[in-house]
């Protein structure tokens, strides 16, 4: 059992739902749907990220154009 899971969590920046659906995988020990779960979270992180990345790379490109243009 990890007890610091939900301060942990909380800095990630997951969802109340989400640390608590955690919490409860985690009270209950099961370890393995724990695991899935989280790399389930992991992967909407990625997801945000790689948006994030696609928005600063159409503001770069925005940016480039707008320099090269004046």
């Amino acid at each position: 059992m990890i007890e610091s899971l939900t301060a942990l969590l909380g800095e990630i920046g997951l969802s109340k739902d989400e640390i608590e659906a955690a919490e409860r995988l985690n009270t209950a020990g099961q370890t393995d749907d724990l695991q899935r779960y989280l790399r389930l979270c992991r992967c909407g992180l990625m997801d945000e990220l790689h948006q994030s990345q696609r928005r600063i790379d159409n503001l770069d490109y925005l940016i480039r154009q707008i320099k090269g243009g004046a």
